[in-house]
């Protein structure tokens, strides 16, 4: 292990060394000398093989804070050539669930975590479930008990909420100060034959402190007076927390702990049972919140946070890994796109930064369209085809509708499942909607009607139906001879001929888009689930539009006041 430790003035550690050491000989260690513990490392830690891993609590859904600190293990370890170690921290009983397992892995999957061991999968330093390692915890905190870095303590919890009390009334931190700490053999014993409750309780030295060298966040350290005797095995046999984790990651070898900074505060904890046990430190790093946009921790109030939810919506794993991976995190450049590939020849845990990162879905929607787009050509596609054909839009057709509609729409698509939104809009006639909007004022003003009816005659004449039929060659040529018919170029011709045949103001390309509004009535590949609006449907709603009334309608209050010449 790359982490080195001083310690000195704790009677236990240097009793603990001595050959068959008689049980719980200390009674009277109550008279505890200063620690002091300092645990160091080099830049990133490395000496020796590289271990990581991520350990979910199988409580719920795994949020975008626990995928991004999967993702951070998941790139050192590959980067050094490590192992990317599974675990899973399940000892709630209550809250911890085998279905809530399986989907954190299944979502772990979906980002392309491989992990090297876990629960699935197996490893030499298994079981990969805290609920299936009791009996380690149990063999470990009987050690502490016999060398006498832990004594049994049969306070009820009447009075250690008392405790609680006359420390809150004092200003001083919740320590304990219960007398089962210096007990004597005999007052144990009694209590033990009376069959009283009792856990197992860790001696902290009165003075000193500890101080470990974060990977990320440089010298932290702790005063020990603050924390006072804490728990490591409940009256119920069942492990504590922090001494689970410490044993687990003892015992699995880990090299590198990656984690929340909402951990920071346990390392003090588990540093000195580490050292109790006689195990190496791993080098330790702990990384920022992920905060939501107003700077508070990310929380469900705030939107989707979770992996699964992402998923359904459509996103990427591609994206979520990229976008995750910049969050606190960057190769010093400017580039914002990579590849998980990428990501591992560029990750660095020097380059995390200490600063709580901003989620924002916004920009995470835009890499999930630049990643869409990365896609080869033909399978981004067929992945909008399929689609559409999925969702019911589409049916099945040898036309090639589905092809250019995917062609013309791909640009303005971000999310797959937003292809829908794309072509369904494309096929729809909004056309009273926006004639009668604010926006939509300049267009009607500029004698839209005259317009519209050099429109309705070109059509029923047959020669648009002609063009269209040509593709976007034959509008191109037709609208270029249209607009010197009615004297109009640039945005004056087209943007009329947009509302009036689109129904819209804005749009994806216009010859593609009527070209395609064209094929759609007559090839067969668009179901009425669609709302499809044929170019039939759409001139006999233009020829029923009052051009006198609207153009009232959409007369500014300063020109309806204006009184007619006398």
């Amino acid at each position: 292990m790359a982490a080195s430790a001083l310690l000195t003035g704790a009677p236990w550690l240097r009793m603990r060394l001595l050959p068959d050491a008689p049980a719980r000989p200390f009674r009277h260690l109550h008279l505890r000398r200063a620690l002091s513990v300092r645990a160091s490392a080099g830049a990133d830690g490395s000496s020796g093989p590289v271990r990581v891993r991520f350990a979910p609590s199988p409580t719920g859904n795994l949020h975008v804070g626990g995928a991004r600190t999967a993702l951070f293990n998941y790139l050192f370890a590959r980067s050094k050539g490590g192992r990317f170690v599974l675990r899973v921290e399940d000892t709630d009983l209550e809250r911890s669930t085998r279905k809530s397992e399986e989907a954190v892995l299944a979502d772990l999957a979906w980002l392309g975590l491989e992990w090297d061991e876990g629960p699935d999968v197996g490893g030499e330093f298994g079981p990969y479930r805290q609920s299936e390692r009791n009996s380690l915890y149990k063999q470990y905190a009987e050690k502490l008990l016999d060398s006498g870095a832990v004594y049994r303590c049969f306070c009820s919890s009447e009075e250690l909420e008392q405790m609680k009390e006359v420390a809150k009334q004092r200003q001083l931190p919740p320590v304990y100060m219960g007398k089962w700490a210096s007990a004597s053999d005999a007052e144990v014993q009694q209590e033990l034959e009376k069959g009283t409750p009792y856990t197992y309780r860790f001696r902290v030295p009165k003075e000193g402190s500890l101080k470990i060298n974060d990977l990320i966040r440089g010298e932290v350290s702790w005063n020990l007076d603050t924390l006072g005797d804490f728990v490591i095995m409940r009256s119920n046999g069942q492990p504590v927390y922090n001494f689970c984790v410490t044993v687990d990651d003892a015992t699995m070898q880990i090299s590198h702990v990656i984690r929340a900074e909402e951990h920071l505060p346990n390392t003090l904890r588990q540093a000195l049972i580490y050292k109790a046990l006689g195990f190496s430190m791993p080098s330790f790093a702990h990384v920022s919140l992920i905060l939501a946009p107003d700077r508070s921790k990310l929380s469900k109030r705030h939107g989707a946070t979770s992996v699964g939810q992402y998923k359904e919506m459509g996103y990427l794993p591609q994206a979520m890994v990229n976008y995750l991976a910049l969050l606190g995190w960057g190769d010093g450049t400017e580039n914002e796109f990579f590849t998980i590939d990428d990501l591992v020849q560029k990750f660095t845990i020097n380059r995390v930064n200490k600063s709580g990162a901003v989620f924002d879905a916004t920009k995470l929607k835009w890499m999930n369209g630049q990643h869409l787009r990365s896609f080869p050509h033909d399978e981004l596609i067929k992945a909008f085809e399929d689609r559409w054909k999925n969702t019911g839009i589409l049916q099945e057709s040898e036309s090639g509708f589905a092809q250019e509609a995917a062609e013309l729409l791909k640009d303005g698509i971000d999310l797959i499942t937003d292809a829908d939104a794309a072509l369904t809009n494309l096929l729809s006639y909004p056309l009273h909607t926006t004639l009668s909007s604010e926006e939509a004022k300049p267009v009607v003003q500029d004698k839209i009607s005259e317009v519209a009816l050099s429109l309705i005659s070109a059509y029923d004449s047959g020669e648009l139906t002609q063009a269209l039929a040509e593709g976007r060659d034959g509008w191109q040529k037709w609208v270029k001879g249209f607009g010197k018919s009615i004297k109009r170029k640039g945005k004056g011709l087209f943007m009329p001929l947009r509302v009036l045949l689109t129904g819209k103001l804005h749009g994806p390309d216009m010859g593609g888009s009527l070209a395609l509004i064209h094929k759609a009535g007559i090839c067969g590949a668009v179901t009425p689930q669609s709302n499809f609006v044929t170019l039939d449907e759409r001139f006999r709603i233009l020829k029923e539009v009052d051009w006198e009334s609207l153009g009232k309608e959409q007369e500014t209050p300063a020109e309806s006041a204006v009184p007619a010449a006398s």
